[in-house]
């Protein structure tokens, strides 16, 4: 098998593609021949030394794949070999080859590219649970996206369509309005350009917002914290913040750090306003509320009511070049590692 390996933290010039024995499928695992795998950004910040939950270098990340499966180990009936498959994976996932559990793969549609079904696990499991569980957005609610342009914020806008006359604003840089536009973004707002707290309480008459979905982290989630109106929710997943460049920057770490604001039960009784986090890599124990969202997406991949937006491909040996462009935000969608 070949993998992007993560050989020490620092810049994209750390990954290496490396040889190594093919995996053999344990009882109630499956082995894929990996056709495409997502990269997010947490994968980007694990090889800065940013994402707390990755294995130590030398280590291999990569928690979604595409792709067909060639062997089953002791008790798996079902995927056959055979079968085109998608899975969410715990790390390993940038390989042309590894073995999951049975339990953890779906078939990808028929008619659906590897590219495509590699795009859907995380961003679309991390939108829908946070929408429809930890949000619970109901009908005619303003929702704020950060990052609308990024891979879970896409997810995010096409789930939110299926909200009726959800009213939703999104960050974005200008030259991506037009692509969140087409997926639902109500009021993109350019956060470079503009101050997108002043932008909200603009457009909303100073009404404020429901529901704010927030991967910056650091200041940003209290002012988020601050547009919610009564009985709106923030939910923190992530802190991009955290990250600025190619390396980690203790300095940035720590300025960011200490403008994390501290949430008081008290207050938030007073203000019926609520935080909550989300975080799909710590529900490998919840199997059944994965399974629960996964098969909601399907159903709702199959109507055509979502489909994943691929950015840009690239092969193993160009793993450098695709942590560049998120790390600089020039995508639009998913970026897809393709063995």
């Amino acid at each position: 098998m070949r993998a992007v390996v993560i050989t020490r933290h620092g810049g994209p010039e750390v990954l290496q593609v490396r040889t190594a024995p093919d995996p053999t499928p344990l009882a109630g695992e499956v082995r894929i021949r990996v056709r495409a795998a997502g990269l997010n950004f947490a994968e980007v910040m694990a090889r800065q030394g940013l994402y707390p939950d990755a294995p130590k270098p030398p280590c291999v990340v990569g928690y979604e794949v595409a792709g067909v499966v060639d062997a089953v180990g002791p008790g798996v009936e079902r995927p056959a070999v055979g079968a085109r498959v998608f899975a969410l994976v715990r790390f390993g996932g940038h390989a042309d080859t590894i073995c999951v559990k049975a339990a953890a793969t779906w078939e990808i549609p028929d008619g659906v590219g590897f590219e495509e079904a590699a795009a859907l696990p995380v961003n679309y499991l991390t939108a829908w649970l946070m929408i429809f569980r930890t949000a619970s957005v109901r009908r005619g609610e303003r929702v704020l996206v950060h990052m609308a342009a990024g891979g879970v914020g896409i997810a995010a806008l096409q789930l939110l369509r299926t909200i009726p006359d959800t009213e939703v604003f999104g960050t974005a840089s200008g030259s991506k309005h037009d692509a969140i536009r087409r997926e639902g973004c109500t009021h993109p707002i350019d956060y470079r350009t503009r101050d997108y707290a002043a932008e909200v309480r603009a457009l909303t008459r100073g009404e404020g917002i429901d529901v704010v979905l927030d991967p910056l982290g650091g200041r940003d989630w209290g002012k988020g914290y601050a547009l919610l109106r009564a009985g709106g929710r923030i939910v923190a997943y992530g802190f991009a913040n955290a990250s600025g460049g190619e390396r980690r920057s203790w300095l940035r770490l720590v300025s960011q750090g200490i403008r994390i604001p501290r949430f008081s039960p008290l207050r938030m009784m007073g203000e019926n306003r609520g935080v909550a986090g989300f975080n799909l890599g710590h529900l490998w124990n919840r199997p059944e509320m994965i399974r629960e969202a996964a098969d909601a997406l399907i159903a709702l991949w199959r109507e055509g009511r979502i489909k994943p937006h691929v950015d840009s491909t690239f092969p193993l040996e160009r793993a450098a070049d695709a942590h560049r462009r998120i790390q600089q935000r020039l995508n639009v969608g998913k970026v897809v590692l393709v063995p």
